[in-house]
């Protein structure tokens, strides 16, 4: 009986991936369409980044990077991610932690919020910084007689990025740590250890590469944010514009080889991103491969 329910289990199995299966003009037809959007809309403009770049030589190419206002706009980009990817992994660590984990009232709020980021607008999100910490904004008056400066300073431009960058390490950590559930954490609790040591010990070691994909992306989105970080930064030259704005500066100023030779650099960012991304992805693959193997 066991063996006639394993053939019929199988012959249901190949009829439905042959109910499934496409001709193959269908599948040349597919494939050609995405090959065709991959490389005109993203391969061929990454490489006219590069060719732009270099079209006046090398010396120009160098000249643009090395700028003094190129340099601010680097330093400042990196204070930005240094500051607001940080702040993100504590958060999405904790906001995670506390969803997968644990039951409690607003549960489902917490996590709508979470992805508030995603649906609003980035120029949305910097006017709203604009509205709180403007000179007529709630606390734009005080913020004037204590002589704090926020907005067009960079506690904006850090604010606006934390925000927009908010859901990039949660959301990459809370479906990873539903998935693993509760019972090592309780072992953990069980034999004796602390809430931190089952955390390092525990937790961490289950969540690491999920982690690190998260602030991957998180710095990546962190570097290259445009729109709110435009509205709270006041384009001030040398001092509150980042890469993105810089880049946009020399466009319309007409230094197009200079524009784009600091595009370049983002646009190497995007690459080297693009390679983490893939190792993280296939390191945790790995994991869960073997993962699944010693539960079997």
């Amino acid at each position: 009986m066991s063996l006639a329910t394993s053939s019929n289990a199988l012959a249901i199995k190949l009829q439905s991936r042959d109910s499934t299966r496409e001709p193959t003009w269908v599948r040349n037809v597919l494939l050609t369409i995405v090959f065709i959007f991959f490389l005109s809309c993203l391969i061929l403009p990454l490489i006219l980044v590069f060719v732009e770049a270099f079209r006046q030589g090398v010396e120009v190419y160098i000249n643009a990077l090395i700028n003094p206002d190129t340099l601010s706009a680097v330093k400042l980009t990196l204070i930005t991610a240094a500051i607001a990817v940080p702040l993100n992994v504590v958060f999405g660590v904790a906001a995670a932690w506390a969803v997968a984990k644990f039951e409690f009232r607003g549960k489902s709020i917490l996590t709508t919020l979470i992805d508030i980021p995603f649906s609003v607008s980035p120029v949305i999100a910097g006017l709203m910084l604009v509205l709180i910490f403007g000179m007529q904004g709630w606390f734009g008056p005080w913020l004037i007689d204590h002589d704090i400066k926020i907005l067009y300073a960079v506690p904006a431009i850090v604010i606006a990025t934390v925000f927009i960058t908010v859901p990039f390490v949660a959301r990459e950590l809370i479906p990873l740590m539903e998935a693993q559930g509760i019972e090592e954490e309780e072992a953990a609790i069980v034999l004796g250890a602390s809430g931190w040591q089952t955390f390092c010990k525990v937790t961490l070691p289950n969540i690491k590469w999920g982690l690190l994909y998260g602030v991957i992306l998180c710095n990546a989105r962190a570097m290259g944010e445009f729109g709110a970080v435009s509205v709270v930064s006041g384009h001030i030259r040398g001092e509150t514009n980042t890469l993105p704005l810089h880049v946009e500066i020399l466009y319309n100023e007409y230094t197009y080889s200079a524009a784009f030779a600091v595009a370049s650099l983002l646009a190497f960012l995007a690459i080297i991103t693009l390679i983490l991304k893939t190792w993280v992805e296939i390191r945790q693959e790995k994991q869960n491969n073997r993962n699944d193997s010693a539960s079997s």
